[in-house]
């Protein structure tokens, strides 16, 4: 059977589901992430359910057969079978692995105390965090094993391109293929990952469990 992480893989690559308007329900990666992933006319739903219950939840949904997945009748039908609550729809950025050194200078964050490192170890396992002038890229693992990549510039360096230079660096730094969810009306990071290189390849909707589990589960 097919998996997210084979999902996620192929579109790294550019091979993207059929752009039939059909929905893909595969197994969640782990107890801890669901969700609904939008590519160009296809859905993939990242859930523990029973796929005739969504496919026969998206036929009653009144909307665009391409769209029915992120309709928030069906995604409210998702939160109440689930008990889930959910997160924001993002835009997902995928970037491919550059060689050499990153484009500046980077002070790896060592203190596990640190509050972009608690932060992040909340939502993905194998964190690691970099320092520059005014800012923070974070990394770790996230849905599906796939590696993601955040990013913090202080106020007062914002303006001067050094979101697009840590989201580049962070490309240096990963040996494979690096994710990241943006919120569609962050147009600043938008313009930041799309500078770096990144591409885009769909949207999706984390639907996060309301008791705390640790990442990895």
């Amino acid at each position: 059977m097919e998996t997210l992480r084979d999902i996620l893989d192929a579109a790294a690559r550019g091979v993207f589901p059929p752009a039939d308007g059909g929905t893909t329900v595969v197994p969640q990666p782990s107890r801890r992430h669901a969700g609904v992933l939008s590519f160009t006319a296809h859905s993939v739903v990242f859930l523990d359910e029973d796929p005739e219950w969504v496919h026969e939840t998206l036929r009653g949904v009144d909307s665009d057969a391409l769209a029915a997945t992120m309709n928030p009748r069906f995604l409210t039908a998702l939160l109440e079978r689930t008990g889930r609550r959910a997160e924001t729809v993002d835009a997902v950025w995928v970037g491919s692995p550059l060689p050499g050194g990153p484009p500046l200078a980077l002070t790896e964050i060592t203190d596990a105390g640190h509050p972009r490192i608690r932060y992040a170890r909340g939502r993905r396992d194998d964190v690691r965090a970099w320092t520059a002038d005014g800012g923070v890229v974070v990394t770790g693992r996230g849905v599906a094993g796939r590696l993601e990549v955040s990013v913090e510039v202080a106020e007062e360096a914002r303006h001067r391109g050094l979101g697009r230079l840590l989201v580049a660096a962070a490309r240096h730094l990963a040996g494979e293929p690096l994710w990241a969810q943006v919120a569609p009306g962050n147009a600043r990071s938008t313009r930041a990952f799309q500078a770096a290189g990144y591409r885009p390849v769909g949207a999706e909707l984390l639907l996060q469990r309301k008791m705390p589990v640790c990442p990895s589960e």
